[in-house]
C-alpha cells in the first residue's frame, strides 16, 4: 500500500456507530484512508509519513458550527469595533467608559461597539437618543445589542446612514420613533441594523479581518462553520479567499425584498458553498420580541428590556409573508433555515413548511429551525415527522439560564428552555450552536452544557432535558454536518471523508461532564493540514 501523509496514534473518537473508538488513523491527500487498530494502520507509515502520538490526548472529528456568523464576527471582533459583550466587559460602568473612550478616539470616523446587554450587565443606562447624542454630539455612534437584533444610534450616525423620520422600515425590521414621529435612535432586526454598521466595514482590510476570524474558529477546534446571515456583497472577497480558507464555509443568504438570488442550489465545492436561504419569524428573548403563546413575566428583568406587562412578544413576519418567501425559494431547490424562538412562531413556520412540502414534495429537504428556545414536545414531534431539523442554542443556559427562569418566563417554560433531550427523543438529528458573536465559539462548552444544563448560579435548568455525552458530541459533529448537507464528507472519522480533525487534551467521554468545557484544543487539522497551531 502507498505510504500515508499523516498517521495519528492514540485514542481516536470516530463518531462512527460501527467503530466508536479506534487506535489510529491514516491520511493521504487530505482524506482518511484507514481507521482501526494500531497494528493495521502502522502499515501506512513510510519514510515521509508524519506521525503524531496523542499520548494522553484524543483525536475526534473537527467541530461543526451549524449556526454561525463568521463573516460578520470578522468585523465585530476586529479593531474597528469595540467588543463590549458581557463575556468581555461584565460591569456596566466599564461598558459606559468603553463607549466614551471610543467616541473620543474615533472622532468623525465613527464609533462602533457590539455587545450591549442590560440583562447581564446590570445597571446600564437606558440608551436613549438624548443619552447617545450627549455622549457623541458630532461623532457617529452605533451600539449593537448583544443579540444582534437591535442597535442604538445617535443623530450623527443616522445622518451618515441616510436615515430620516420618513425612512421606510425594511420588511421584518423597524426603526423606532418618538411621539412626534422622529427617529428615537433604535433599530430592530438585521435589515435595519446592517445599514448602521456599514461604516465599520473597510473593504481593503476585510480579508485580514476574515483570516483572524478563521484563526479564532480553528483555535476552538472548528473546521466547518455556517454563515447564517450571508449578504451577497461579501461574495467576491470570500470567493477570492477560497484557496486560503482554514474553515469550510456554508452560506445561507438572507432572503431579500425581491425574494430572489443569483445563485443556483448547485454551486461551489466542499470548501465553500451556498447551502440555503435564511428567514426569520421573530427576534430575541433578550429584547422582548419573540412570538410566544404565553406572556413574559412582569419583573425587574423584563422592565429593564422594555417589555410591556402581559406581552407575549411578537412576530416580525406574518404567516402570509413567510409563505410567500418560502414559496419563492424552496421550489427552486433551496434549503430554508428559519430563525424562531417563540412557540407561537414555531406553529407558524411549521404550517408554512407543511404547506410548501405538500405542494412541492422533496424526499431530502432538511428544512431547518434555528434556536427554538420555547419549542414544545408536540412541536418537536411534528417537526420531525415533517423531516424538519432543529439547531439548538443550548449555550443560552450557561449565560442566561437563571434569568430565563426567574426574570423572563418562569419555571414552567424556563426550565425546559432549549429542550435538547425532547428533540433527540423524536429521532431528530439536532445540532448545537453558539450563534457567535452572541456567545463565543465554544463547541466544547456546548457539549458540556447540553449534558449538565448548569446555569450561572450552579443550579440545573431542566435536568430531564440533559443529553448524554455521546449525543452531545454527535450534535456538534456528524449531526451538525447533516444539517449542512455535508455529512457525506465530514463529521465523523471514516475512510473516504476529509481528515478534518481536532486533537484534545483528553477524551470528552472519559472526564466529568462539567470538565469538558475546559479541555484544551491541542491541534486542529483541515483535510490533514494543521491549521492550529500554525
Amino acid at each position: 500500500m502507498p505510504a500515508a501523509d499523516l498517521v495519528i496514534q492514540g485514542t481516536v473518537l470516530t463518531v462512527d456507530d460501527l467503530q466508536p473508538t479506534a487506535e489510529a488513523l491514516a491520511v493521504s491527500d487530505g482524506r482518511i484512508v484507514a481507521v482501526g487498530n494500531r497494528a493495521d494502520v502502522d502499515g501506512w507509515i513510510g519514510p515521509a509519513t508524519q506521525t503524531l502520538d496523542l499520548g494522553d490526548g484524543c483525536v475526534m472529528p473537527g467541530f461543526v458550527e451549524a449556526h454561525g456568523h463568521p463573516l460578520m464576527e470578522a468585523i465585530v471582533l476586529s479593531d474597528r469595533m469595540v467588543d463590549i459583550r458581557p463575556v468581555t466587559l461584565p460591569k456596566a460602568d466599564v461598558v459606559v467608559e468603553a463607549v466614551r473612550r471610543e467616541v473620543a478616539k474615533r472622532g468623525t470616523d465613527g464609533a462602533y461597539l457590539n455587545g450591549w446587554d442590560p440583562l447581564l450587565q446590570r445597571g446600564l443606562p437606558e440608551p436613549t437618543l438624548a443619552w447617545l447624542n450627549g455622549l457623541a454630539p458630532e461623532t457617529p455612534l452605533v451600539i449593537v445589542h448583544n443579540s444582534g437584533h437591535k442597535a442604538y444610534f445617535n443623530a450623527a450616525a443616522a445622518a451618515r446612514a441616510g436615515l430620516t423620520r420618513d425612512t421606510v422600515d425594511p420588511k421584518g425590521a423597524s426603526y423606532g420613533h418618538d411621539a412626534d414621529g422622529d427617529l428615537d435612535g433604535s433599530a430592530e432586526e438585521i435589515q435595519a441594523v446592517f445599514p448602521l454598521v456599514s461604516g465599520a466595514i473597510q473593504p481593503a482590510e476585510y480579508p485580514a479581518m476574515l483570516h483572524a476570524e478563521l484563526a479564532r474558529l480553528n483555535r476552538a477546534g472548528l473546521t466547518t462553520c455556517s454563515e447564517m446571515a450571508f449578504d451577497p456583497v461579501f461574495r467576491p472577497v470570500v470567493e477570492q479567499m477560497r484557496d486560503d480558507l482554514t474553515v469550510r464555509l456554508r452560506l445561507y443568504e438572507i432572503s431579500n425584498p425581491q425574494m430572489a438570488t443569483d445563485m443556483s442550489p448547485v454551486n461551489g465545492d466542499d470548501a465553500l458553498r451556498q447551502a440555503g436561504i435564511k428567514i426569520w419569524v421573530d427576534g430575541s428573548p433578550w429584547i422582548g420580541n419573540i412570538d410566544l403563546s404565553f406572556p413574559y413575566l412582569d419583573t425587574d428583568a423584563t422592565r429593564t428590556i422594555g417589555v410591556t406587562p402581559g406581552s407575549c412578544g411578537c412576530a416580525n413576519y406574518t404567516r402570509e409573508q413567510l409563505a410567500e418567501i418560502v414559496e419563492a425559494y424552496f421550489p427552486r431547490g433551496w434549503q430554508m433555515a428559519c430563525h424562531v424562538q417563540g412557540d407561537a412562531g414555531v406553529d407558524t413556520i411549521l404550517d408554512v413548511y407543511e404547506e410548501v412540502l405538500g405542494k412541492h414534495p422533496r424526499p431530502d429537504h432538511r428544512l431547518r429551525l434555528e434556536h427554538v428556545g420555547a419549542i414544545s414536545n408536540e412541536q418537536l414531534q411534528r417537526a420531525h415527522d415533517l423531516g424538519v431539523t432543529c439547531s439548538i442554542f443550548v449555550d443560552q443556559i450557561h449565560y442566561w439560564g437563571d434569568i430565563i427562569v426567574d426574570g423572563l418566563f418562569g419555571a414552567e417554560h424556563g426550565m425546559r428552555w432549549m429542550p435538547c433531550r425532547s428533540a433527540v427523543a423524536t429521532g431528530m438529528r439536532i445540532s448545537l450552536h453558539n450563534d457567535p458573536p452572541v456567545t463565543p465559539e465554544e463547541p466544547l462548552r456546548n457539549i458540556s452544557v447540553a449534558v449538565t444544563r448548569i446555569a450561572p448560579s450552579g443550579r440545573v435548568i431542566g435536568p430531564e432535558q440533559r443529553l448524554t455525552v455521546e449525543q452531545a458530541i454527535r450534535a456538534q459533529t456528524i449531526d451538525a454536518a447533516y444539517q449542512l448537507f455535508a455529512d457525506d464528507v465530514i463529521g465523523s472519522l471514516q475512510v473516504g471523508k476529509y481528515a478534518d480533525l481536532v486533537v484534545l487534551s483528553a477524551d470528552p467521554r472519559a472526564v466529568a461532564p462539567e470538565e469538558i468545557a475546559d479541555l484544551e484544543v491541542r491541534a486542529t487539522f483541515l483535510a490533514g493540514r494543521r491549521v492550529y497551531p500554525k
